[in-house]
């Protein structure tokens, strides 16, 4: 494990912002990212750092940092302002050369519910930091191509009817695989680029970036807000319309024939209830008067439809979002049913680092409310050389799954990441 504090004793200052900022005209290429919808915030600078702790560490390193910070605020309590940390968790830390991390930034931009703010952290006898300009405009990929390939189609296929052979087998009922894709450009990839591209064209989802990891999930792992925790389970995908959303009448109808055919598919309606049953149970010692749906409803995306689910729960008061979002990874949505047999399956036959691929994501402030995603519809930055980019895909395996729907599964999963690379 590996951390590094700015000192002993630390001061905070939050400042209610009069002007709606524009938070990604904020938002530097080493700096942290979450936005959904116009709204979230942008870090820049750190006031510190932990790297490779598991999510108790990482939630007592947190604790133990917020007790030496002395924190002034003009800003009613509200969810995220003041101090926060910003996070991005492995997804199996016995199978990765990659490392968790959480990072405390030295001042955050804010824009929530109708609020704006900026808190600036410093060392007790330091001065405040200067308050954040805007960035020069970010730069486009230029010339990006797929250098590498974790499984192609073949491979993929091959594991896939395995998977299905080992659920036929007995044992096991689902199993997440996923494979990935190293992307090269021209130029240095920025991270500014790649964000504000997933912001504005999947406003829906929650778009970040934390350490190099950059994507917009629309998979809601768990939100924790003054008690009430809510996780929204995506299980169960179909392709959409190539035409989707475009106003056409032919396209619209195909929408909803495919629509009806997702919600209606037994094997999309088992793989749902495997994953939403996972969440249920994780959930269930940490909560009160929890919510379960009885049936999904269909999410829309610009690229796929997903059967959706939102299970609400009432937490324990000394119940973090950290500690819930720990509970439930790695849910059956990205590993499997059961989940020690199905994350020894996927070690098996991934032949792949997932990394902090299909890990959470999010942030989370000083009184254990926080957001956290699954780092889906994602790519990790290389460090070594900033014009490679792995990007990531994966879809859940059962009985009647079939290897090449899954495979054209995968490749719908990418467009995101491809879209912004300039793919396509």
């Amino acid at each position: 494990m590996n951390q590094q504090n700015v000192g002993p004793q630390l001061r905070a200052r939050t400042i209610e912002l009069t002007e709606e900022p524009d938070l990604l005209a904020l938002f530097p290429a080493d700096g942290t990212a979450w936005i959904r919808k116009g709204e979230g915030m942008v870090g820049i600078g750190e006031a510190a750092r932990i790297e490779g702790a598991d999510f108790a560490a990482a939630e007592a390193w947190w604790a133990e940092l917020g007790s030496r910070i002395h924190h002034e605020s003009d800003l009613d309590e509200h969810p995220g302002s003041g101090p926060i940390a910003l996070g991005s968790f492995v997804f199996d830390p016995a199978h990765t050369a990659n490392r968790s991390v959480l990072v405390v930034p030295r001042i955050v931009v804010g824009r929530r519910r109708g609020h704006s703010w900026v808190t600036m952290i410093t060392g007790i006898d330091e001065p405040w930091p200067e308050l954040p300009q805007a960035e020069p405009a970010p730069v486009a990929p230029i010339g990006a191509k797929v250098v590498a390939d974790s499984l192609n189609r073949q491979a993929w296929l091959v594991i896939v009817a395995e998977a299905i052979a080992r659920i036929a087998g007995g044992g096991l009922e689902k199993v997440v695989l996923a494979r990935g894709e190293t992307l090269q450009a021209e130029n240095e990839l920025d991270p500014r680029w790649l964000v504000n591209k997933l912001a504005a064209s999947y406003p829906t989802c929650w778009t970040f970036h934390v350490d190099g990891l950059v994507g917009a999930s629309p998979e809601m792992l768990l939100r924790r807000e003054g008690g009430l925790a809510t996780s929204r389970v995506l299980a169960g995908t179909i392709r959409r319309s190539p035409s989707a959303g475009s106003g056409d009448t032919a396209a619209e109808e195909l929408d909803l024939k495919l629509a009806h055919a997702l919600a209606r598919s037994s094997k999309n309606l088992i793989e749902h209830e495997l994953a939403v049953a996972s969440v249920a149970s994780a959930l269930e010692p940490f909560c009160s008067g929890m919510n379960v749906p009885d049936a999904p409803y269909v999410l829309e995306l610009p690229n796929v439809l997903h059967l959706a689910s939102d299970v609400t729960a009432v937490a324990l008061p000394e119940v973090s979002a950290l500690r819930l979002a720990g509970e439930l990874h790695p849910s059956a949505a990205v590993c499997g049913t059961p989940t020690g047999r199905a994350r020894a399956v996927i070690a098996e036959l991934e032949s792949l680092d997932r990394g902090r691929y299909s890990g959470p994501v999010g942030w989370l402030d000083a009184q254990g409310d926080g957001e956290f995603a699954i780092a889906l519809r994602s790519g990790c930055l290389d460090r070594a050389d900033r014009h490679r980019i792995t990007v990531f895909a994966g879809c859940g395996i059962v009985a009647e799954s079939d290897p090449i729907e899954e495979y054209a599964e995968t490749e719908a999963k990418l467009l995101p990441m491809h879209e912004v690379l300039g793919l396509l």
